[in-house]
């Protein structure tokens, strides 16, 4: 492990809210100078979910990204509360969003999701032996779900249709992992 080049001088909270934390850092950068830097800092992981039926088909979520002011199409995936259990945390999100529950699951993945502004870390999960159930979707969400052969998904990426980078990781690790 390499050691830390910068100096932190003092760090002071600019706004916060149930789901993030935004900081301005007062650095020593590694050249010895004076430096600022801004740190977004996550209240919850990423927890996302690539189901995986017995015919080689999986699950994509539709929703329009505030963010970006644009439609994306994405795994399940939400906040898990850092107190939680990773798995227990994918497995809610699973239900909710697709309604699906699983017998086997499998983490393929951690990945921090943007490491120059943030702090946030992400953990994809392979999930099989699925039985479908009823969706629980939170008060934010207007959700689309797809049922697509792996291989159309896996598609998606190479086409560029899925951008969102939780999503891309996993399907071409999962496609990876399962033979594509």
């Amino acid at each position: 492990m390499t050691e830390n080049p910068w100096k932190t001088k003092s760090i002071q909270t600019i706004y916060e809210n149930p789901w993030i934390r935004v900081e301005h850092h007062e650095v020593i950068n590694p050249a010895g100078k004076d430096g600022i830097y801004g740190k977004a800092h996550f209240k919850n992981r990423a927890m996302a979910v690539i189901p995986i039926d017995e015919e080689g088909n999986t699950w994509l979520v539709g929703q329009y990204r505030y963010t970006l002011e644009e439609y994306s199409w994405e795994i399940p995936m939400g906040g898990g509360p850092i107190e939680l259990d990773r798995l227990e945390a994918v497995k809610r999100e699973l239900k909710e969003e697709t309604g699906l529950t699983a017998e086997k699951w499998t983490e393929i993945m951690r990945i921090h999701t943007s490491n120059s502004v943030t702090d946030e870390v992400g953990y994809i999960y392979l999930a099989e032996n699925l039985t479908q159930g009823e969706t629980e979707f939170e008060e934010t969400e207007v959700l689309q779900i797809r049922k697509l052969p792996f291989s159309e998904v896996l598609q998606w990426v190479m086409d560029g249709r899925i951008t969102d980078s939780i999503s891309v990781a996993g399907i071409l690790k999962a496609a990876r992992i399962l033979g594509y």
